[in-house]
C-alpha cells in the first residue's frame, strides 16, 4: 500500500497514518516527525529547520527532499509501500515525487485527503497540549492559512491523477478510520 496523507493541520494526518501503516504492515512516514529529530538532534539540517517550525512556515522544498526521499524509497523497496504524512506539501514536491515514483515504480495508489472546518482544526491543535511551538492558536491560524495557499493545490493535483479519497475528518477518530479502510482495502487486494 502505497498512500499519501493531505489534510490541513489538526485534521488527523498522524493519527490516521499509524493506523493504516499498521493495517496495511508499511512504515509511516512523517515529515514533521522527521523534521523536530532533526532539530532535536541539533544537526546543521535542524538547526535550518527551527525557524520554519516555530513559526509555522513551510520548510523549502529542497530541505525536505533532502530529508524525505531516501527514505520513501527505501520503505517502498523493503516493504512494498508507504504512508506518507505532511509530503508532499507543496506542488514542486508533488512533482518531484512523482518523478520519483515513475523511476522507482513506487508510485502512489491513493491521496486519503481528511477534511474539517477550520473552527474544528484549530480547536484540536490548540488543544492538543503537547507543548509544541506549532501548537499556539496564533500559530495554528497562520497554519491553516500556509496550508490554503501551498497544500491545498494538491487536492486538484492529484484529483486530476484519479487517486483521491476524501474523507470527512471532523467524525470520530474510529469512524474515520473505517471510512479509510473501506476505501484503501480494495487497492490492497488488487
Amino acid at each position: 500500500m502505497r498512500v499519501i496523507m493531505l489534510a490541513p493541520p489538526g485534521a488527523g494526518k498522524g493519527t490516521q497514518s499509524e493506523r493504516i501503516a499498521a493495517r496495511y504492515g508499511v512504515p509511516h512516514i512523517s515529515s514533521g516527525d522527521i523534521f523536530r529529530e532533526e532539530t532535536a538532534a541539533g544537526t546543521p539540517l535542524g538547526k535550518q529547520l527551527r525557524g520554519y517550525l516555530d513559526s509555522g512556515d513551510l520548510v523549502p522544498d529542497d530541505l525536505v527532499l533532502t530529508l524525505i526521499k531516501g527514505r520513501v524509497i527505501a520503505a517502498a523497496r523493503e516493504s512494498g509501500g508507504y504512508v506518507l504524512d505532511g509530503f508532499p506539501r507543496t506542488l514542486a514536491q508533488a512533482e518531484a515525487a512523482a518523478a520519483i515514483g515513475r523511476e522507482t515504480k513506487t508510485s502512489a495508489q491513493a491521496v486519503v485527503y481528511l477534511d474539517a472546518a477550520p473552527e474544528v482544526l484549530i480547536a484540536r491543535i490548540a488543544g492538543r497540549g503537547e507543548d509544541r511551538a506549532d501548537d499556539s492558536t496564533e500559530v495554528a491560524r497562520h497554519r491553516l492559512d500556509v496550508y490554503t495557499e501551498h497544500t491545498k493545490p494538491l487536492i486538484d493535483y492529484y484529483t486530476g491523477r484519479g487517486i483521491v479519497i476524501k474523507i470527512d475528518a471532523a467524525a470520530p477518530i474510529g469512524a474515520v478510520s473505517q471510512e479509510i479502510f473501506a476505501a484503501l482495502d480494495p487497492l490492497a487486494d488488487a
